[in-house]
């Protein structure tokens, strides 16, 4: 049998990237799928993978996408949802409409169109799995009003597409990174929207995640050795969730 089919969204940089190189060397057959066709071409010659250009956001674009694939390969097994933006931390009075829409047009309705198209061939093809990059901004209080709402959305989105196709043998799960270095983050120090030292002590670890190490955990979730793994939640924040209570206690015991 052939190398399983993974498809990449947003695998032209950051997590989707890594994603996409982490799936490459696991022996898959890596097509990664950016509206940024270029870089994904880029990182898909480096890692002997196909790059498709596609905006998650438009209905017709992700639905060619999905055909391309299967009438290239046959098959999908493998999705991993990483296109995403970012937003800046205004509060409502200073943040439009047409920036909320837009975050949640690409970071909500793209995942979903994603699933839809991906995941109902699964569905019909007897299984496979789905890996969405949501954020612990889903499931934590803060200033991104766009950003923090969509990818509570898409958690749970993840859980009811996990009972949808669980039936079909499709497992659906969630990774939710805290902060971590990619060239979005680095864009956020740069403007000093966000303070690297900051972020850093509000983790058990004081440190940044690596994109390396968040497609690790999208690589389990996909593999078999996750098969009885549907619809979990899974953080990946150097203890960022568990760290921030500690706040109203004085902070971390810093050894």
């Amino acid at each position: 049998m052939d190398s399983p089919v993974a498809v990449v969204t947003g695998a032209a940089s950051g997590i989707g990237e890594a994603c996409a190189r982490a799936l490459a060397a696991a022996g898959h057959q890596v097509v990664l799928a950016d509206r940024r066709f270029e870089d994904a071409q880029r990182v898909a010659v480096d890692i002997g993978g196909r790059a498709i250009a596609v905006d998650v956001a438009e209905e017709a674009s992700v639905a060619a996408a999905a055909q391309a694939v299967m009438d290239a390969f046959g098959r999908v097994d493998i999705l991993v949802n990483s296109a995403g933006v970012l937003q800046r931390t205004l509060p409502p009075g200073q943040l439009t409409m047409k920036e909320w829409d837009f975050v949640v047009r690409v970071d909500l309705r793209g995942t979903y169109l994603c699933c839809a198209e991906f995941g109902q061939r699964m569905a019909a093809g007897g299984g496979g799995a789905i890996v969405n990059i949501a954020s612990v901004a889903g499931m934590r209080s803060g200033p991104l009003h766009a950003y923090g709402p969509a990818k509570a959305g898409v958690i749970s989105l993840s859980e009811c597409l996990a009972a949808e196709w669980g039936p079909s043998g499709v497992r659906v799960n969630t990774v939710s990174p805290g902060f971590t270095a990619t060239p979005a983050l680095s864009k956020g120090l740069d403007t000093h929207t966000l303070e690297e030292e900051h972020l850093k002590a509000a983790t058990v670890l004081n440190r940044l995640v690596r994109a390396d190490e968040i497609a690790a955990a999208v690589v389990f979730l996909a593999s078999p050795a996750a098969s009885a793994i549907t619809g979990i939640n899974l953080p990946v924040d150097c203890g960022y969730l568990v760290a921030t209570p500690w706040a109203s206690y004085g902070g971390l015991r810093r050894s």
